[in-house]
C-alpha cells in the first residue's frame, strides 16, 4: 500500500540586527520603524531609548533662549544669564529673537542690550531726546570750536589777519573763507558745522555719541532738520549740553522756547542675525507710510547705528530688495549673511570696503513660521522649508526628510548637537513631534511631543524651552534632574508583502539588553486588523542581554511593535518563516 508523500515546508531564517531610525512610508527598509517614541540613533546599529534630559527649571512666559559662555534666557520679562535675574526687566509679554554680538545680549523686539562681561553696561538701542526752553546755533568747526566771524558780506576784507572769518554772500550765497597768512588768500572752509546748544545738564552725552546717525526735528531752522551724523556731543551737570553737526548758518541764532526733538532709531526689522561684526536685519511691509523690502547693515562693531553714514567702509548699508513676499528667517551662515523668503534666498556679499552686494537664488526657502529651524549643523545649513526639510551647502538646497513621509509639518523650530539636527514641528492635527536626524548617518529617530518654543547650545549641552509648559530642558542630562523611566515604542511596518506565496510566522526572537527595572512589550497586529495582542512581556529583569521567543498566528502579513520603559538596546530581531505555494 502506497501512502500520500507529505513535502515539509521550506523554513527560513531572516535576522534584522541594525535599526535604520523612522522611516514613515507604507514599504519600509528592514528594520526600519514605521513609527516610534523616545528612541535615538546615538548607538547605531543598535536601536536604544534616548538620553535622559535634565529639568533645569520652570520659566514664567518663557521669550527666549540663547547660547552664550553661559546659557540666557528670558522669563517673566526678566533677562537671566546663566540662572540669575539680570538687571534687564520689564520686557513686553512674547516671543523674543535674543542675538549675540561679542559679549552683548541684544534683545527684539524690545531693542535692548545687556553686556555680560560688565553688567552695568545696558540699556535701549534706541535714543530721543526732547529739548525746552531757549536753544542756540552757533557754526564752528568740527571740534565744536565756535567760529569769530569779523564780516559778512560781498566785499572782502582789507588787512585781515591770520585765521580771521568771512563770510562772503556773493550772488546770494554762504561761503565761509579763512584767512591764510601762509598762503596770502582766503582759504574757503568746505564743510562748516553748526554746535547747537540747550539747557540738559549731561542727559545729552548719557543718550549719544560721537558719529550716532540722528533725526532732529521741530528746530525753526530747516537746514537743522533731517539725518544727521553727530560730530560732537558734551555737556554735563554744570553746562549746557551741545551737539555738533553739518550746517551752513549766515550767523549765531537763538530760539526760545523750542522743542527740538532728537532720536536715533532703529529700522523695524523681522529677523535679525549678527555676521562679521555687524547687525543685520530686514523688514518686508509698511513702516511710516511707506512700503518697504529691505535689507540692513549696522555700522561696524555699533549694533545701535543704523544710519550711520560718513563716507567709510564701516558705515551702515541699506539695500531695496526686488523679490516679492515677506521675509520668512535670517541667519549667520559661514560668515555670510543670509535671508530667506519661501521662493527665495538672498546671500549678501560682505566688502572690506563696504561695496557690500546683494546676491538671489530662487529655490526652496524657508517655510513662513518656521525661522527657528534655521540651524548650522557641521558646515551645513538645515531649515524646515513649505514641504520638506532642506539641507544648503551655498547652492541649491536638497531635501533630507523623504523618511518622514507624506506628513505636512509647520512652525518648526531646531537646534543642533555635534552632528545631530533637532526640529520640533507640528502637523495638520496641532500634534506635535520632536525629530532628531544624524548627519553622520542620514538618519532620522522620533523623541516625543515636545513642543519646542527654541534651542541653544552651551558647552555640552542642548538646551530647550517647551512652549506648552514652561519647562527649560537639558535634552543631553548634563544639567538639572534627570528623567528616570523613559517610555518608548518602536513599530515596525507591514511584514510579510515580499512573499506573494502562503507564509507561516512560527517564531520571533527578539534579543535586547535591558538596564535594571526596564520592562518590554511585544504587541502583534494581525492582516491590518488594528487590534493589538500582546504576544509576550518581560518585566523587572536585571542588567543584561535578554532573549524573548514570540509565536504568533497564521496570517498573511503583520505588524510588531515594541513597548516599554527604562534603559534599553535592541540587538536583533529573528524571525522563523515556513513559506508555501502560490495557491
Amino acid at each position: 500500500m502506497h501512502y500520500p508523500k507529505l513535502n515539509a515546508r521550506q523554513k527560513t531564517r531572516t535576522m534584522t540586527d541594525s535599526w535604520p531610525g523612522y522611516v514613515h512610508k507604507l514599504r519600509i527598509r528592514e528594520g526600519a520603524c514605521y513609527d516610534m517614541q523616545n528612541l535615538s540613533g546615538d548607538e547605531y546599529p543598535l536601536l536604544a531609548v534616548r538620553k535622559p534630559r535634565g529639568l533645569v527649571g520652570t520659566l514664567t512666559d518663557p521669550g527666549g533662549l540663547l547660547e552664550k559662555d553661559a546659557p540666557c534666557w528670558v522669563s517673566g520679562g526678566t533677562l537671566y544669564v546663566n540662572g540669575l535675574a539680570t538687571s534687564v526687566t520689564g520686557l513686553a509679554a512674547g516671543e523674543k529673537q535674543l542675538v549675540s554680538m561679542g559679549a552683548y545680549v541684544l534683545i527684539w523686539p524690545d531693542k535692548v542690550y545687556y553686556n555680560t562681561a560688565d553688567p552695568t553696561d545696558t540699556g535701549s538701542m534706541e535714543a530721543s531726546y526732547q529739548t525746552t526752553g531757549t536753544v542756540t546755533y552757533t557754526p564752528c568747526d568740527v571740534d565744536g570750536n565756535p567760529y569769530t566771524i569779523s564780516s559778512t558780506g560781498t566785499t572782502e576784507p582789507t588787512d585781515p589777519t591770520n585765521g580771521e572769518i568771512w563770510v562772503d554772500t556773493t550772488d546770494g550765497a554762504i561761503v565761509y573763507r579763512q584767512w591764510s597768512q601762509v598762503e596770502v588768500m582766503w582759504v574757503t572752509i568746505e564743510t562748516v558745522y553748526t554746535k547747537v546748544s540747550f539747557t540738559s545738564r549731561g542727559q545729552l552725552p548719557a543718550l549719544f555719541q560721537i558719529n550716532d546717525g540722528v533725526t532732529i526735528s521741530g528746530s525753526q531752522l530747516d537746514d537743522i532738520n533731517g539725518e544727521k551724523i553727530l560730530y560732537g556731543v558734551g555737556g554735563d551737570e554744570n553746562t549746557d549740553d551741545y551737539l555738533v553737526v553739518v550746517c551752513l548758518l549766515s550767523a549765531e541764532q537763538t530760539d526760545e522756547n523750542q522743542n527740538v526733538k532728537i532720536e536715533r532709531k532703529l529700522p523695524q526689522m523681522d529677523f535679525i542675525c549678527e555676521c562679521q561684526n555687524r547687525l543685520w536685519g530686514c523688514f518686508y511691509g509698511n513702516s511710516g507710510g511707506e512700503n518697504l523690502n529691505e535689507i540692513y547693515a549696522s555700522a561696524l562693531g555699533d549694533f545701535k547705528n543704523f544710519r550711520q553714514y560718513l563716507g567709510l567702509s564701516t558705515d551702515a548699508w541699506t539695500a531695496s530688495v526686488g523679490s516679492d513676499g515677506p521675509w520668512t528667517g535670517a541667519v549667520n551662515y559661514l560668515g555670510t549673511p543670509c535671508f530667506f523668503k519661501e521662493n527665495r534666498i538672498h546671500r549678501v556679499s560682505v566688502s572690506s570696503q563696504g561695496a557690500h552686494q546683494l546676491q538671489e537664488t530662487v529655490c526652496r526657502g524657508v517655510q513662513k513660521g518656521s525661522a527657528k529651524s534655521l540651524c548650522v549643523v557641521g558646515e551645513t545649513l538645515l531649515y524646515k522649508s513649505r514641504t520638506d526639510v532642506c539641507a544648503w551647502q551655498g547652492g541649491f538646497p536638497q531635501s533630507v526628510s523623504e523618511a518622514l513621509g507624506d506628513v505636512n509639518y509647520y512652525s518648526a523650530a531646531a537646534g543642533a548637537f555635534g552632528e545631530k539636527y533637532y526640529i520640533s514641528m507640528k502637523d495638520g492635527a496641532n500634534a506635535w513631534h520632536l525629530f532628531v536626524y544624524d548627519l553622520a548617518t542620514s538618519l532620522w529617530h522620533l523623541e516625543d511631543a515636545l513642543q519646542a518654543l527654541c534651542f541653544a547650545k552651551c558647552h555640552d549641552s542642548l538646551y530647550c524651552i517647551d512652549a506648552a509648559t514652561g519647562k527649560l530642558w537639558d535634552l543631553q542630562g548634563a544639567a538639572g534632574t534627570k528623567e528616570s523611566g523613559i517610555p518608548w515604542m518602536a513599530e515596525s511596518g507591514i511584514l510579510g508583502y515580499a512573499y506573494p506565496d502562503h507564509k507561516y510566522l512560527s517564531r520571533y526572537d527578539v534579543t535586547l539588553w535591558m538596564d535594571r527595572g526596564a520592562e518590554l512589550t511585544v504587541w502583534l497586529e494581525y492582516d491590518s486588523s488594528g487590534e493589538w495582542t500582546e504576544g509576550g512581556r518581560i518585566e523587572n529583569a536585571g542588567m543584561g542581554t535578554r532573549t524573548l521567543p514570540i509565536r504568533p498566528r497564521r496570517c498573511d502579513h503583520m505588524r510588531l511593535r515594541l513597548t516599554g520603559s527604562g534603559s534599553m538596546r535592541l540587538f536583533s530581531i529573528a524571525r522563523i518563516m515556513e513559506v508555501g505555494s502560490d495557491s
